[in-house]
């Protein structure tokens, strides 16, 4: 078998993969309403916990996760993520039998701890299985496995988990009976058992086959774009590397957005006066919108436009959609929103091989720094959650603070950020 021949067969595997992380991170989208109705949380603050903590396991694993693949390898690497992330899907059983709040944030970041390694090992894996200047062609082929994972978690687990709620919430609000109560939350909060039973045995089965499949083992060692062996040879700390720095600042911010744009849409269109059941399957919108950004990537990049120009349109529709959601309501704004979905689609896959251009030995620390810019979902979602409730501010004004200014960052780091690997080590050669 050619190294060709390998690596697109390496990249089917991954987009396997890639369609898992989207299955299970947009299950949080449904998660959200769904645990503030069975938890009796007590506003959107707390239900945004749920996303807190499945992204802040990426900053605080991410770093160990690198760690760990210098050990085990990429391959081998992505098979102990699954199985982590496994246990996480499993640990939802005695959650939900005790509909305790915080066993279920504990479930959820131990999902991200196996995410953070498979995230770590998978996204470096599939840049540099091709030359670097296409790497998000690649990383867009694995968008479209992962939002196409992403589309079908929240129709399938929203019509298991939110059939009937509306009409359980008004049941619960309005009754005096205390066991009534309680009696109808257990048997709502029991509703995620069987999916996630089944989702935990299957995560297992996927890290056995991992196991067993011939992904080639990747190393590289190469100089940075535009310098030479010596110099990056003179680079012996991450900290050499200034745009990946500024890439781990813009996936943050990034990561932020993509979330309100997903998990959040449903909690916008409730704060715009729709119902649970109207709102179920809001995400999936966005999530079809970037879809087709993914399309556009795989056609255009390299061929049309670069993957920084990619970027930077990215960026400049992502500032045009957040002002014409303020200024619109209803369905118009939920428009706008999900059509962030586009203007978010070619921005991870164009910041990852942009950041960790030239690092070398250093990639997997670089790659795991990176990961650890997703933890941008565990802060802003909050952040507009908190700021919603102030009636000062309100939902709208919250999304566009939330919003606006990550874009804004996002345009620098494509314009001029990403070019600060340029600055290289003097090395005197005679």
């Amino acid at each position: 078998m050619t190294a060709t021949t390998r690596n697109q067969n390496a990249i089917y595997i991954i987009g396997g993969l890639f369609f898992v992380f989207g299955f299970i991170t947009w299950l949080n989208s449904t998660l959200i309403p769904y645990l503030k109705l069975a938890c009796q949380l007590k506003n959107d603050v707390e239900a945004f916990f749920v996303t807190s903590a499945f992204y802040m396991s990426y900053f605080v694993l991410a770093l160990p996760a690198s760690f760990i693949l210098k050990i085990t390898g990429f391959k081998r690497g992505m098979a102990w993520g699954l199985a982590v992330l496994g246990i996480g899907a499993l640990l939802f059983i005695p959650a939900a039998n005790t509909r305790s709040f915080p066993l279920f944030l504990f479930a959820l970041f131990v999902q991200g701890g196996g995410l953070s390694l498979l995230q770590t090992a998978s996204n470096p894996y599939v840049s540099i299985l091709g030359p670097m200047e296409s790497g998000a062609k690649r990383i867009s082929i694995m968008g479209i496995c992962n939002k196409g994972g992403g589309i079908l978690s929240p129709l399938i687990l929203s019509s298991l988990l939110l059939q009937g709620t509306d009409a359980i919430r008004n049941h619960v609000n309005t009754t005096t009976d205390a066991a009534t109560r309680e009696q109808l939350l257990s048997e709502l909060a029991s509703r995620v058992i069987v999916p996630y039973a089944v989702i935990g045995i299957s995560l297992f089965l996927l890290a056995f086959v991992l196991m067993r499949l011939g992904l080639p083992e990747i190393e590289q060692e190469q100089p940075a774009a535009g310098g030479t062996v010596e110099a990056v040879e003179m680079r012996t700390s991450i900290f050499d590397y200034p745009h990946l720095w500024l890439g781990v600042i813009c996936l943050f911010l990034y990561v932020g957005v993509e979330v309100l744009a997903g998990d959040a849409i449903a909690i916008y269109g409730q704060s715009e006066g729709m119902t649970i059941a109207a709102t179920k399957y809001f995400s999936s919108y966005t999530l079809s919108a970037m879809l087709v950004g993914y399309v556009v990537g795989i056609f255009c990049i390299p061929k049309v436009f670069s993957q920084e120009m990619g970027l930077r349109l990215s960026a400049m529709l992502g500032l045009v959609v957040t002002v014409l959601a303020y200024f619109t309501t209803g369905y118009t704004a939920i428009a706008f929103v999900a059509l962030m979905g586009l203007a978010n689609a070619l921005v991870w896959p164009a910041i990852w091989p942009l950041a960790i251009d030239g690092l070398g030995r250093h990639i997997k620390t670089g790659a795991a720094l990176l990961i650890m810019g997703i933890a941008g979902a565990s802060v802003i979602p909050p952040v507009y959650g908190a700021l919603k409730g102030n009636p000062a501010i309100g939902n709208k004004l919250a999304f566009l603070i939330c919003t606006f200014p990550c874009y804004l960052y996002i345009l620098y780091y494509a314009v001029w950020g990403h070019k600060r690997q340029k600055r290289q080590v003097s090395v005197a050669v005679a």
